[in-house]
């Protein structure tokens, strides 16, 4: 479980940290604000980790939607996704705390689909790029695991679903399940479900869901195939 050893994680009070607050609450996991931990001031961050003494940090925190915002304003992008990392990173290593990094399963060309970890990246967009950067802070900490995730909110948000786009998405409340039985492990996991394109995965929870191409997508349409291999992810579940 979450809660047998201590634990912080930044971007608690964001959409995934606070379905992760409701299910792991407990004296050793610690949920800071912005005001208690500002991932752009290592100051702070030195200070809130010092006092907590944790001994594995999650990083939630940063900056994902909306997805054209990490092209008006790459400043803010830059700030949050890689500068913010590098900051966490640093004060980790320093302290000799566990990194378990957030990142996407953007970072793969989304050419030919079911991509390993091992394969090749090249991100489709500027939120892919800023999430990739951060990788590469975390990836030169070797007390580190990088997750790249392929998971969206419940209900299923939009109205309308790719039906030529195959993906592996999974549900927030699905990961929260079975992310304790993955923090104690090192390097990159990728972390999805079933491989289908959106609209199939969308229209089982929506009613009345519309079909509509990725060609006509402004940040999709190059990205056929966004599949991931997760047969390392099932193997490591097994062994739990």
């Amino acid at each position: 479980m979450l809660g047998n050893n201590k634990i912080v994680i930044t971007g608690g009070y964001g959409r995934f940290g606070r379905l992760l607050k409701k299910k792991y609450y407990s004296k050793n996991i610690f949920y800071p604000t912005k005001k208690q931990l500002n991932i752009l001031s290592p100051l702070s961050i030195i200070n809130f980790l010092k006092k907590k003494k944790p001994t594995t940090l999650i990083h939630l925190a940063g900056l994902s939607r909306p997805m054209d915002i990490h092209e008006k304003n790459i400043i803010k992008s830059i700030d949050l996704n890689i500068i913010g990392t590098a900051n966490i990173v640093k004060i980790c290593s320093i302290l000799n705390i566990k990194v378990v990094y957030f990142s996407t399963h953007y970072v793969y060309p989304g050419k030919k689909g079911n991509y390993k970890e091992t394969d090749p990246v090249y991100p489709i967009n500027n939120y892919a790029w800023s999430k990739l950067a951060g990788e590469c802070a975390v990836n030169m900490y070797k007390n580190s695991l990088i997750l790249r995730l392929c998971m969206t909110e419940k209900p299923f948000i939009h109205k309308k679903a790719f039906y030529d786009l195959n993906t592996n998405f999974i549900f927030h409340e699905d990961v929260i399940e079975f992310l304790p039985n993955l923090i104690s492990e090192f390097g990159i996991i990728n972390i999805g479900g079933k491989k289908q394109s959106v609209f199939n995965f969308a229209k089982k929870f929506k009613k009345n869901l519309v079909k509509i191409s990725v060609k006509k997508s402004r940040f999709f349409k190059n990205t056929p195939n966004l599949s991931i291999n997760i047969s390392k992810l099932k193997k490591l579940l097994e062994v739990k």
